[in-house]
């Protein structure tokens, strides 16, 4: 009985496995039914290191371009990237600043071929296609100019119809009071047309420009150039020009600003160049500017190392305005050009000793410490009272010479220092000896 009963109980259990497989079975398959995902639509990174700087009624924009997108896969999927400028409100939204703001410049980007062919961050980019076009490389530095003409100067009505969200919460005054400012974004935009995030803001004071210092004088030494200048004069701007229906205005209370200087080297064209150039016409007005001063200096002297002879530089220096964070730049003082020459002898050798020995003798000197340095020449003068005449028919570069004279000669020595551009020092201390 018991072993009929559990035959029996093992006929049960088999439909009730068989049952719950068959259940199973439509749940599964109900899983994988759906509407199709849409395609990834990858847009790229904002801009970054977005840097403003006023100068005179021109303001230089600099921004890396976009290497990347958002999701950090590579190449960007970017065909160029717009730059924005407001005038008005430094806290608008981006929405807000887009919409009311004026596009400035377009720079042109290198594409990708095919925007689904990316390697994810760590994988190396040479395994895709480099990107195409002849716009800018992903990941290049881009330099844009905007001229301040009277829209510019005019502030954006971004009040009527805003919402509190279009408006963040206010920050800071920054600049003078009274003297609107320029917020300026980039923004990155896909092969299909699509923005990407916007680059952090960079805002400059739309306050009168300093007035440009008068052309600077440059001397010059062994070691540097001297640049000297005489700083401008402390007057604050007084009243804002006027722009479009907008009457000029007085502005009241604005704090003296902080003043100092800039110093640039101007690129001087090859074809031009001069070995010492004082009109300011003679340099084109697009000359290249490279800042020489890490930050605003409150003296009217700057002082270069980089000197090389027969290498002519140009230097230039803009007067800087700093209201709170903000400054703006003069216009450049006509620059100065000058072409270094060696004219300076070297110090006479020191330390010029004379040790005899059988039928010669033997001088040491201390070496000197001048790069540009050629050698020594060694003087040689019968008797102490004669003329020292040279011993050696040009500059030798050891600190160690060997006369060989007769037994008992005595004779005078000296030797002088020569550079590379045949400047000769004075003699050394003259000494005396015998040969033994």
């Amino acid at each position: 009985m018991n072993r009929g009963a559990s035959g029996c109980t093992g006929d049960r259990r088999r439909p009730r496995a068989l049952l719950l497989v068959l259940v199973a079975v439509p749940f599964i398959a109900c899983g994988v039914k759906g509407p199709p995902l849409p395609p990834l639509v990858r847009v790229p990174a904002a801009p970054k290191d977005l840097t403003a700087e006023r100068r005179g009624e021109r303001v230089d924009l600099r921004f890396v371009v976009p290497a990347e997108n958002t999701d950090g896969s590579r190449p960007a999927n970017i065909e160029r990237v717009d730059v924005y400028a407001l005038t008005g409100p430094t806290n608008v939204s981006d929405e807000v600043l887009l919409k009311r703001g004026t596009r400035i410049a377009s720079v042109e980007v290198k594409a990708p071929r095919d925007p689904d062919e990316i390697v994810e961050p760590g994988d190396p980019i040479s395994d895709v296609e480099p990107p195409q076009g002849s716009g800018l490389d992903q990941g290049a530095v881009a330099d844009v100019h905007e001229d301040l003409g009277p829209a510019a100067l005019q502030p954006v009505d971004v009040t009527g119809g805003a919402s509190s969200a279009d408006v963040k919460r206010p920050r800071a005054l920054v600049g003078p009071v009274g003297a609107p400012s320029r917020t300026f974004v980039g923004v990155g935009v896909s092969t299909r047309r699509r923005r990407g995030p916007i680059s952090l803001r960079a805002v400059v004071t739309l306050a009168p420009a300093p007035p440009a210092p008068p052309q600077p004088n440059v001397t010059y030494d062994e070691t540097s150039m001297k640049v000297t200048w005489m700083p401008a004069a402390a007057a604050a701007p007084e009243k804002m020009a006027s722009s479009g229906d907008v009457l000029a205005s007085t502005t009241f209370g604005i704090p003296a600003p902080a003043i100092a200087s800039h110093v640039y080297e101007v690129t001087p064209p090859a074809a031009t160049s001069g070995s010492d150039r004082t009109a300011e016409s003679e340099l084109p007005e697009t000359a290249p500017e490279t800042r020489l001063t890490k930050s605003p200096i409150t003296e009217g002297e700057f002082v270069d190392k980089r000197i090389e002879w027969g290498v002519e530089r140009c230097y230039t220096v803009r007067v800087v305005w700093t209201f709170g964070e903000l400054s703006v730049e003069s216009d450049a003082a006509p620059p100065r050009c000058t072409t270094p020459t060696d004219t300076f002898r070297p110090a006479a050798p020191t330390g010029l000793t004379p040790i005899p020995s059988e039928g010669a003798v033997t001088l040491i000197w201390n070496p000197n410490t001048e790069g540009d340095l050629a050698g020594y020449v060694v003087l040689r003068a019968s008797g102490p009272s004669g003329a020292l005449m040279p011993l050696t028919p040009g500059p030798i570069q050891l600190t160690t010479f060997r006369d060989t004279v007769a037994r008992g000669a005595r004779f005078a020595y000296a030797v002088k220092a020569i550079d590379k551009a045949g400047n000769a020092s004075l003699e050394s201390a003259r000494v005396e000896e015998t040969a033994r």
